[in-house]
């Protein structure tokens, strides 16, 4: 659930229209579900050049059992599988679920994937600070090698930690839950 704090800056946010939520009220309730999509988002437009919004997409998506919605206006997701099969339903990307892997492993996934969707703990944003956990959230990593990663983070609080972070894999292990999406190359 969006801490209150949160919530009342989610109802405040100007760039909500553009996100394709039905109104301000949507747009609250599934701006911390939608990490995922934004990655497919970004991957959408370094393939397209198109921007699809991002609740567009998360619907979409549920269509497909990506996310499940729940009693009382709960949201659960992503659901891997069923998102490996919405993107090539609807964008005919080869995508499949990887689990049971180290941040070691990662360089060699990118050797066959384009992309790949890393599931790490949301406070990934402040590597100086041990996480509490790992998982939870969804960063989008574009290259790899054995001295590390550089990602996309959809919930980067400034430009240094939203856009081509690079980040040892020592640090990025720590945040890593060992599990995520590969997207293959287009055809």
């Amino acid at each position: 659930m969006v801490a209150e704090g949160a919530a009342a800056a989610l109802l405040r946010d100007p760039l909500w229209a553009g996100s394709g939520a039905r109104d301000l009220a949507d747009y609250a309730r599934w701006a911390e579900h939608v990490c995922g999509m934004a990655c497919l988002k970004m991957i959408l437009a370094a393939r397209t050049g198109q921007a699809v919004p991002t609740l567009e997409l998360a619907r979409g998506c549920t269509a497909f059992g990506g996310y499940a919605e729940q009693p009382g206006g709960g949201i659960r997701g992503l659901i891997y599988a069923p998102f490996t099969r919405f993107v090539a339903a609807r964008f005919g990307m080869a995508a499949e679920v990887v689990v049971d892997i180290g941040a070691t492993d990662l360089p060699g996934i990118l050797e066959s994937a384009e992309f790949f969707l890393a599931s790490v703990h949301p406070g990934i944003r402040w590597p100086d600070r041990p996480p509490p956990a790992k998982g939870g959230h969804l960063v989008l990593v574009h290259a790899a090698s054995a001295a590390g990663v550089v990602f996309h983070n959809p919930s980067g609080h400034d430009a240094a930690t939203q856009e081509d972070v690079a980040m040892p894999l020592e640090v990025f292990a720590s945040f890593f839950a060992g599990r995520g999406v590969a997207i293959h190359p287009a055809d």
